[in-house]
């Protein structure tokens, strides 16, 4: 075990195999009473593959020459003894690299062209297209091979300027880029590779966790679908910067335009705190000059002072190699490690909150009608256990009086239907404001407009006024979501007063999360607009960039919605329609006991020891069912403080 953080993603990956474990059992169980539908059936199993395929990403975001990579060998491949990514002097990591492990391929590499640029596509609809990526096995067993594959990634090529221009990665502003990189005249050194996808078999990549590494602000600035969407999706942003210059100017840039309002947690790194080792001063100096670097980094970022930890990345990797355990503690890779640790209970209580939204409100239906079920088994039998010695006349009277209660529940059936009439309709009227074909024709149109436009500043007036657009209509979406999830609601509580329905809480809605993420579109695209990259670049470009980089995540914003709003419509109503469902049965059963009972009273004992055994199926039933709701429960707890890091000590001599 190598670490806290290991050893807190392991035990995640073990809970996370519980809750599948819980899952299946009660999918399995429901399937063979045929107690459920074909659909929940599928949307169980979706559940359990979203489960087994979570990931949980920490992006590494920071300028050249930080250390990003060095880290990541330090935190996940020490155990080769040897840099196993590229991590030298100067520019290192040249496209953005994940890093995770998918079990049902073989370890690879894969790389993704940078001529990608070129077309229309994303990155993440380019995933979906094996054929577009160059593909190289990994031979694990060999770490010097391994090294030099995956020292593919820094790999640069040279290209004319017009074709960087038309790559999106030629600045006119800066035209003695090409020179200062190395490049002969009239040609501009670029990255060879758009995106670089690592599948690899470490521990904690096979518990889920994932890593993304990025490049610099310039490189970040040409891709916006990492601050779009990669970044916000990330678990933690770890954002490196050097313990002797602090917050540098490029630093704080890249902070305010790609991290500070995208990233859902941010932990600050000043790593290369080994430079300021210094044996002609004491270590109360060294600390106080460490402690004082991180109270105005924490102060500048506007971050948690817990949020600021010191380390060093090449000196936690040499003393992996070396095994030194002093050297590795002064490093100060153990508090970064306690403090990613911390933040896995967060990781789960989300899981288990989006969990038991989903799939509890089944289980607790579920529940619920075998309770009842247990409760008319309790009923009938001693109702059976009352008829002994009586005659028939008393069982035609019970007969009569379930007739009557069975036609009263008709009713009750009828006024479902009639409610559940309703909510589809007003379903069907939601999902026509999210059809894909309008919101293709909102977005072609808008395209076509901006093709008219001949000055720069209404064109991007234009691209603003879409998002407004699109803004208007997730706003006017979620407002009616709202009032069918409310008749929902009153639908539950009306069964619950009216018919002496358990009471349930129906499956939730909630669409709020998509207005956040249009909203950051919508700045996405103000920071788009006011780019001045994109003001030097020619019409056709631009136009083909937002809509490949910004609508397109829109329309994906709008599918999402979608797919979540169908799935909660055939969701909504499923708890009341099993109750009645179940009802409706225990009345058949009750009645078609009695008529059998009434022709031959030799039925009485016979139905009875039926019940006598029904009824203890049913109470194991029941006691499966509460360790499924067990397994459910999020945790109570809120998540723990993050630890205070105590400034790194140097290093004691020999």
């Amino acid at each position: 075990m190598n670490s806290s953080l290991e050893k807190d993603v392991l035990e995640y990956q073990a809970w996370r195999d519980r809750l599948v474990g819980a899952i299946e059992s009660f999918r399995t169980r429901l399937d063979t009473s045929q107690q459920v539908n074909v659909e929940q059936s599928l949307r169980m199993y979706d559940l359990i593959e979203s489960l087994r395929t979570d990931r949980m990403m920490l992006a590494f975001i920071a300028e050249y020459s930080r250390g990003k990579t060095e880290l990541i060998n330090a935190l996940f491949f020490s155990h080769y003894k040897r840099r196993l990514l590229p991590s030298d002097i100067g520019r290192t990591t040249m496209c953005p690299t994940e890093i995770f492990h998918d079990p049902g391929e073989a370890p690879y590499l894969r790389l993704l062209p940078i001529e990608t640029r070129e077309t229309d596509e994303s990155v993440a609809a380019l995933k979906r297209k094996p054929i577009e990526w160059i593909r190289i096995s990994l031979h694990l067993d060999d770490a010097d091979e391994l090294a030099a594959t995956l020292a593919k990634v820094v790999e640069s090529k040279r290209v004319s300027i017009e074709q960087a221009r038309r790559l999106g990665l030629y600045n006119d502003e800066s035209p003695d880029l090409s020179a200062a990189l190395g490049a002969g005249p009239g040609e501009v050194l670029v990255p060879a590779w758009r995106h670089a996808l690592i599948n690899f078999p470490h521990p904690m990549l096979k518990a889920g966790l994932a890593i993304l590494d990025t490049p610099g602000l310039n490189a970040l600035g040409t891709e916006p679908e990492l601050t779009l969407s990669m970044i916000p999706n990330a678990h933690a942003v770890l954002f490196l910067l050097a313990m002797d210059t602090g917050v540098t100017r490029s630093d704080m840039e890249l902070w305010q335009r790609h991290v500070q309002n995208n990233a859902v947690r941010s932990v600050a790194v000043l790593n290369k705190v080994d430079l300021i080792w210094d044996d002609l001063k004491s270590d109360s100096e060294i600390a106080q000059a460490v402690t004082g670097q991180l109270d105005v980094t924490a102060r500048i970022l506007n971050l948690p002072r817990q949020s600021v930890l010191p380390m060093s990345a090449q000196k936690a990797l040499i003393a992996r190699i070396k095994g030194d355990p002093a050297l590795l503690e002064r490093s100060g890779v153990h508090a970064l490690e306690s403090l990613l640790a911390r933040m896995i209970p967060e990781r789960r209580r989300i899981i288990a909150e989006r969990v038991a939204g989903e799939f509890g409100v089944l289980v607790d239906a579920s529940y619920e009608t075998v309770m009842a079920k247990l409760r008319s088994t309790h009923a009938e039998l001693a109702e059976l256990v009352s008829l002994r010695g009586k005659n028939k006349g008393m069982v035609k009277t019970m007969m009569l009086k379930l007739e009557q209660d069975r036609a009263a529940y008709q009713q009750t059936v009828q006024n479902f239907r009639n409610t559940h009439a309703v909510v589809m309709k007003q379903g069907l009227i939601l999902q026509s404001n999210l059809d894909p074909d309008l919101i293709e024709g909102i977005c072609q149109d808008y395209r076509r407009r901006l093709g008219d436009q001949l000055f720069t500043v209404r064109l991007m007036r234009m691209m603003q006024q879409l998002f407004d657009h699109f803004e208007q209509e997730t706003g006017k979406i979620t407002g009616f979501a709202n009032q069918i999830k409310g008749l929902v609601d009153t639908v539950y509580e009306s069964f619950h007063e009216k018919y002496g329905f358990a009471r349930l809480s129906p499956p939730q809605l909630s669409l709020a999360r998509y207005g956040e993420q249009m909203l950051q579109l919508k700045q996405g695209t103000s920071a788009f607009c006011s780019n001045p990259t994109t003001v030097m670049q020619p019409q056709g470009i631009v136009i083909r960039k937002f809509y490949d980089m910004l609508v397109v995540e829109a329309k994906s914003i709008f599918q999402r919605v979608s797919a979540e709003v169908d799935d909660w419509l055939n969701r909504a109503l499923s708890p009341l329609t099993m109750q009645l469902k179940e009802h409706e049965e225990m009345l058949e059963r009750r009645l078609d006991s009695l008529r059998k009972i009434s022709e031959n009273v030799r039925n009485l004992e016979t139905r009875t020891n039926q019940l006598e055994r029904l009824e203890a199926a049913l109470q194991r039933h029941v006691e499966e069912l509460e360790a499924v709701r067990q397994v459910l429960i999020p945790p109570v707890e809120a998540p723990g403080q993050l630890p205070e890091p105590s400034p790194a000590r140097p290093a004691q001599a020999a």
